[in-house]
Order: C-alpha cells, then structure tokens, then sequence
C-alpha cells in the first residue's frame, strides 16, 4: 500500500506506468501530473508521498536543474528519474543530484515492477546495461575515479569480493542473500565494509567503479 506521484506529460506513459504500479501493488493510490510546478505543489500537499517517479524532458524540468529543484523542495521523498534518455552521464549525474534510481522507458514491464520494488526496499537501481558498461570511453567518463587501487581491493575478504560482484550485476541485498546463501542483514554488514574499505560513499560509486575488476583474479588468489 504506497502513495506514489507520476509526474510525466505523456498521457499514455502515465498510463503505462499507472498500471504497472496497480498490478504490482495492489491497492496503491496513485497520483498524476504533466508539469514541474504541478509535482512542487502536489509534493507541498502531500509530504507522505513514498516515491515519485520522474520524467527529465517535461515541461519546467529543463533536464537536471528540474530534479534538484525538487529535491530542494521535497527532500524527504525518493525520486527515481524514468526516462527514454540512455545517456549514461546524465544517469550517473541524475543518481549523484539525488536521484535513488533511473528507469528507461524502453524497459519490460516485469523489470519496471523490480526497479521500483527495489526502490521501494530502500535500494538504488540503475539499468543493468548502466552498470555492466566495460572498457567503454563513456565508461570512463563516468568516474572521478576510474576503478580502484588494487591495494583497496586487496583489503576486501572473499566474500566482500563475491557481494561487491553480485552489486555490479545490479542485484539488490535480497537476491545477494538468496544467491550467496546468506542472511540479508549479513550482507548489509558486508555492504558497509565495502563502501568503508573501498573510501566511497554509496553503492552507486562502488557499482560504476567497479565495472572493470577482473573479480576472477581476485577470487584466485
């Protein structure tokens, strides 16, 4: 039962997007909007709003600036951008002004309904060809810091090389849990350490530099 804001100015998308929340949770109440000032006021009216759900390209957003207005305003409520934009700068830059996720438009219903129940469990999502980028110039770019020191990663144990692995995949604590055979408040701990010893400050810094690890070779040592 989650009170979520549509704020998209294509009818049809708002649609979409509408019925993917109702089938995926039911009984949901669900508001809509087309324009950036109608997404400030409604946020003032109801400041229990558990997620908005974010389209760059609408009129008043004039791309990112949008986003931070409104996290200026309402920064108690997760926004995750949902957009047909695939440039990975602008996703890294929409995560890094407060964004908690980034969902393409051109994705599959069912993974719609994933990303945003993660969002929901309190993680950050981001499309996992976001996160798998290789070798890329692009890819590059996108980091202050181009991957890490080995001697950072040399100070990770086996199984914090296995999560922060599993982290690049795109999978959330959950289905780290369920895959290393687990518990999710272990792999929380695990998480922590890993932002700690790796001296980033969120999952998404540690997801996008990490993207290069050979993790084989580490695993083998």
């Amino acid at each position: 039962m989650y009170k979520i804001l549509i704020a998209d100015d294509h009818p049809l998308f708002r649609e979409a997007i509408h019925n993917v929340i109702s089938d995926g949770f039911p009984g949901s109440e669900v508001m809509e909007t087309a324009d950036l000032d109608s997404a400030l006021a409604l946020t003032q009216d109801h400041d229990d709003l558990d997620l908005i759900l974010l389209d760059l390209n609408m009129p008043g957003m004039h791309g990112l600036n949008g986003l931070i207005n409104l996290r200026n305003e309402a920064p108690t409520i997760p926004v995750v951008i949902v957009s047909a934009e695939q440039d990975k700068q602008i996703v890294l830059q929409a995560i890094t002004y407060g964004a908690v996720g980034f969902i393409t438009k051109s994705s599959p219903r069912q993974q719609m309904t994933e990303a945003i129940q993660q969002i929901l469990n309190g993680n950050v999502y981001l499309p996992p060809d976001i996160i798998r980028t290789q070798k890329s110039g692009t890819h590059r770019r996108l980091n202050e810091n181009p991957g890490f020191a080995p001697e950072l990663l040399q100070a990770l144990t086996r199984k914090q090389l296995l999560v922060l692995e599993r982290m690049t995949k795109g999978e959330s604590n959950k289905q780290i849990a369920y895959t290393l055979e687990i518990a999710e408040t272990t792999v929380k701990a695990h998480v922590s350490a890993i932002l700690r010893k790796l001296n980033v400050h969120n999952r998404v810094q540690a997801i996008l530099s990490a993207g290069d690890i050979d993790f084989g070779s580490y695993l083998r040592r």
